[in-house]
């Protein structure tokens, strides 16, 4: 592979970015001071740590090397035997100037290759990728724009991972600046982000390299406080985040996730940066992310999978953390679980009991779905808690249960189960949050049933969820992906002029609401009745349309559009709308150009419009016509197209010039 891979590389060397000096040589293996000042002509300077990443360096560099901007690659050989180091020495052979290696003795960590790396980085950004995982093609050059544009101090790319689990909360969508206190980037500490290099260098933010674990969360916490512009690029697949299939990693080891050693390591970047931000929302925001994720995170599973000493050394820490940081800002906060934790901090007993409740499973079904007389959607299904751990453990009892139906942010123009948020997940929440629509079942876990007043709800892509409660904590997940073989998909409905279209989301099967038909395509044609010229070389036509099985109100049946199949060019022209879905309009053709227009009909049902193609049976067209106008002779020919049978019309002009240039040949 090696052989092949070098062979990609060379092809690409007279595009790479060089520089002078620095060689792709070793580098002593106690030099760790800078290289020199940055270097204009280097706008990214990618640091990678190795050691013993033998099987992964070749697709790791190899992705870094096709990186379309100005770019080094700082590599920090951190004492690997496994062949890691001639395989670098073979790469920074080969591009000089891009690929640089410095060897050192083994550290035990990446806090201090990285350092290293850092400090010989002479790019106006600074990359961290670590050896075993690899970036998209664009990944860097798109970073950069964004960086570029706004003036980034960091940029976050989004991250997928590989047998990993990734954060996903901050990367639903791109953004040019977010505010870091009213938004999800703090949730991603780790360095896999695009750093400008001066705010580093300015602020003297540098891992902590007494740590094993945590050492990145201790840096990006430090970037977090000093950078004024955060940007977010969503829309593109940049990291790729490795499990190693050996697990041998640092994070893979067991023991990484010591729940009482990183509540002791997550102190030291809490103390720094509550050294670094004032009292009040912002540091309240950033706090919540720490309870949320570290300390009460902590109180789950890893809880339950602990001894009893451990318990209470584990409780012991949390305790000391909320004596130290938790606000009134922090608690108001909090979700219902953590702050059911809150209050059984000194109740170990209680504590398994919540944690066995957050973490069963909840299952599901979907046993019936259907339209009722009265227009509304009859959802019935059945729900229970299990809790995974075998032996003893506690028998969990539902309590209340509802729908909640979420409106999708950003629906419009999206394909079906392309929302943002993992449709997968179950979590803990309030139920029933400002914008949600809570709709209350009768029955209980063996069997329930719902209404959803579909007439009441705006137009949107709402997504359904199952909310149970069990001893105060309430449980969401969504509704739909396991169902009972006969459950259908409904057919659209017609409510109030609004089209109503329930459906199973791709890939997951979830159930989903699309009101107006924002992602969903709306079922339903127009057909021609009757075409027919009038004065003035009008062409009128009547015809029908039908939505669904359903004929829409006059109200709904707006325009006729003749779109230029070339061009894209549209002309909208009114429609008379009748009852019974008739409709009839009269276009005058002398306004259409030269080129083949084709007919559709379109309607407004609540939410974009929609467009339905107009069907035409060869005996409904009306005959071609042709007339002069001044000089210049126009001719229009209807037609029905070959195979679905559209309505479309060929529009000529000539001259008598151009007649007779014809006449001539």
């Amino acid at each position: 592979m090696t052989g092949t891979i070098l062979q990609r590389v060379r092809a690409g060397r007279a595009r790479e970015t060089t520089g002078e000096g620095g060689g792709g040589g070793w580098a002593d293996e106690d030099d760790t001071a800078r290289e020199g000042p940055g270097r204009p002509d280097i706008d990214v300077s990618v640091v990678v740590p190795v050691h013993n990443c033998r099987p992964y360096l070749d697709r790791c560099l190899t992705s870094l090397l096709i990186q379309r901007v100005g770019k080094e690659i700082v590599v920090v050989d951190d004492g690997s035997t496994d062949g890691s180091a001639e395989l670098l020495a073979l790469y920074a052979s080969h591009h000089r100037g891009v690929i640089r290696v410095i060897r050192q003795e083994h550290s035990g960590g990446a806090g201090h290759p990285r350092n290293v790396g850092l400090a010989h980085a002479r790019g106006r950004y600074v990359f961290f990728c670590d050896a075993d995982d690899y970036l998209g093609p664009e990944a860097l050059a798109r970073m950069l724009a964004m960086a570029d544009r706004n003036g980034s101090d960091m940029v976050l790319g989004k991250i997928v991972g590989h047998d990993r689990r990734a954060p996903a909360s901050m990367f639903r969508r791109s953004a040019e600046r977010v505010d870091l206190g009213a938004s999800a980037v703090y949730n991603s500490l780790s360095c896999f982000k695009l750093f400008r290099r001066e705010m580093l260098e300015r602020h003297a933010v540098r891992f902590d390299e007494t740590l094993l674990v945590g050492e990145d969360v201790f840096f990006t916490t430090h970037a977090y406080c000093h950078a004024e512009v955060i940007s977010v690029v969503a829309d593109y697949d940049c990291y790729h985040l490795v499990a190693r299939s050996d697990g041998s990693s640092i994070m893979q080891r067991p023991g990484s996730r010591d729940p009482v050693a990183w509540l002791r390591m997550i102190k030291r970047p809490i103390e720094l940066m509550v050294g670094h931000i004032r009292p009040g929302a912002l540091r309240d925001h950033l706090l919540r992310r720490h309870f949320r994720m570290d300390a009460f995170g902590n109180l789950g599973r890893p809880f339950l999978e602990a001894g009893e000493v451990q318990r209470k050394e584990i409780v012991a820490e949390v305790a000391d953390m909320c004596d130290r940081w938790l606000t009134d800002g922090v608690r108001e906060r909090l979700g219902p679980i953590d702050r059911g934790r809150l209050a059984a901090l000194q109740d170990i007993d209680r504590l398994v009991r919540l944690a066995h409740i957050e973490s069963a499973v909840i299952r599901r079904e979907l046993t019936g779905l259907r339209w009722g007389h009265d227009g509304r959607l009859v959802v019935s299904g059945r729900a229970a808690l299990n809790v995974l751990e075998r032996g003893d453990h506690p028998e969990l009892v539902l309590g209340g249960l509802v729908l909640i139906l979420k409106p999708r942010p950003g629906a419009a123009g999206r394909h079906p189960g392309a929302g943002g948020r993992d449709e997968r997940a179950e979590r803990g929440g309030d139920a029933g949050r400002p914008g949600e629509v809570v709709v209350p079942l009768t029955g209980d876990g063996a069997g329930f049933t719902g209404q959803v007043d579909v007439a009441g709800l705006p137009s949107g892509v709402w997504d359904v969820y199952l909310s149970v409660e069990c001893e105060g904590v309430t449980r969401l997940a969504r509704l739909g992906a396991d169902r009972d073989g006969r459950v259908a998909q409904p057919a659209s409905r017609l409510i109030g002029g609004v089209v109503a279209l329930p459906y199973f989301t791709r890939p997951h099967g979830n159930l989903s609401l699309d009101v107006g038909g924002h992602v969903v395509s709306v079922p339903g044609g127009a057909r021609l009745t009757r075409a027919r010229w009038a004065a003035g070389h009008r062409l009128t036509l009547d015809g029908e349309v039908s939505v669904g099985t359903a004929q829409p109100g006059e109200r709904a049946v707006r325009h006729l559009v003749w779109r230029e199949r070339s061009s894209g060019r549209e002309l909208r022209e009114p429609v008379e709308a009748g009852a019974g879905g008739a409709f009839a309009a009269r276009q005058a053709l002398g306004r259409l150009g030269p080129g083949t227009w084709d007919a559709y009909l379109e309607l407004s049902l609540g939410g974009p419009p929609a467009r339905f193609r107009i069907e035409a049976a060869a005996e409904t067209i009306a005959p071609p016509r042709a007339w002069w106008r001044g000089l210049v002779r126009r001719s229009v020919r209807p037609y029905a197209t070959a195979g679905k049978g559209r309505l479309s019309v060929v529009v000529k002009t000539s001259t008598l010039r151009s007649l007779a240039r014809r006449m001539l040949r």
